[in-house]
């Protein structure tokens, strides 16, 4: 992958150079630190590089915050993916060196908990109405769980209970208002039978909308997730991440709430049977039709890793540069 293609004009409204920091900036959390601590992925599934150039949501289960790195890490091989996707992320990112980067990009920021919810989910629509179409975006990544593995799981098995859903270790169930508001935003009109709720800037930018529904499934060797201390300091031996990719097409997916939801739900059932099988195996079971898994390793150039970490020191010099500048100037 050259360096322009990765970092070339996000949109006709965002200049290169700042789309570039941003690919960059998102990128370190992923190539940055991968010769640190000697991670790697191996990817098993449906192709997903078959859809790049199509617009999809992509539904990731979340166990730590180097989810979002082995994420990136993963979407850098699959065309321009890496540039013209928008992240749906937890509102504290904003506050780390690349969120007035993304903030600037057009990424969105969510806030927790009940007393945030419905105020979130208008604020999300106005959002994706506002920016997913006027700056050519073509994936949306968000975690359903609402939250990590750890912090939720007691909760979702309370709730799974009290509902008679599936008792579920490896994930938990999903919340339904973020996946719902993206579906109605940014479904084509009549796609699922009934028009969509972001029409009109459909029309406006003659987008086929949403075409495909990824499910990426996370998987940490035992059950260990990575998270971004450990990517950066590197003090847990070489491991490899696995990722498993199931795509559905868009005009499976239900549009009304309620079977949204049992949609939803089913899909992470199949999340818990696929952890499940890899926890006891080490490899994810084989797609329907194959006899036998196949696995693909992500490789990364050389290059580009080198490229890429030069620029983030340049960008961690600058950085210092600003804060030594305003303690001067307060103290």
């Amino acid at each position: 992958m050259s360096f322009q293609h990765a970092c070339g004009g996000i949109s006709p409204k965002i200049p290169p150079l700042l789309s570039c920091f941003y690919t960059i900036f998102l990128l370190l959390g992923g190539t940055l630190v991968t010769p640190v601590i000697h991670t790697s992925v191996v990817e098993w599934g449906d192709d997903v590089k078959a859809v790049s150039e199509d617009e999809a949501v992509v539904l990731v289960n979340h166990q730590a915050t180097g989810d979002v790195c082995t994420l990136m890490m993963c979407l850098q091989d699959k065309g321009t993916v890496v540039r013209q996707m928008m992240w749906l992320m937890d509102h504290i990112f904003k506050y780390t060196n690349f969120g007035i980067v993304s903030l600037i990009h057009g990424d969105f920021f969510i806030r927790q908990g009940k007393a945030h919810r419905d105020q979130q989910l208008v604020l999300l629509k106005e959002h994706l109405e506002k920016y997913y179409r006027s700056r050519n975006r073509k994936w949306i990544v968000l975690f359903p769980e609402g939250g990590f593995l750890r912090k939720r799981r007691e909760t979702s098995q309370a709730f799974a209970k009290k509902n008679n859903l599936p008792f579920l270790q490896h994930v938990t169930l999903p919340r339904l208002g973020a996946t719902q508001v993206i579906l109605k935003t940014l479904v084509a009109p009549q796609e699922n039978g009934t028009p969509a709720g972001g029409d009109a800037v459909i029309k406006e930018s003659k987008s086929k909308g949403l075409q495909w529904v990824i499910d990426a499934t996370i998987a940490y060797p035992k059950g260990e997730p990575i998270d971004i201390q450990t990517w950066i300091l590197g003090y847990r031996q070489p491991t490899v991440t696995h990722v498993h990719y199931r795509i559905f097409p868009i005009k499976d997916v239900p549009a009304e709430p309620e079977a949204l939801s049992q949609w939803l739900y089913q899909r992470f059932i199949e999340k818990e049977d696929l952890l499940t099988h890899f926890y006891e195996t080490g490899a994810f079971p084989p797609l329907q039709g194959q006899t036998k898994a196949v696995s693909r390793e992500m490789t990364l150039s050389n290059l580009w890793l080198v490229g890429i970490q030069s620029l983030a020191f340049l960008s961690g010099g600058m950085w210092y540069c600003i804060l030594q500048y305003f303690y001067h100037c307060l103290f």
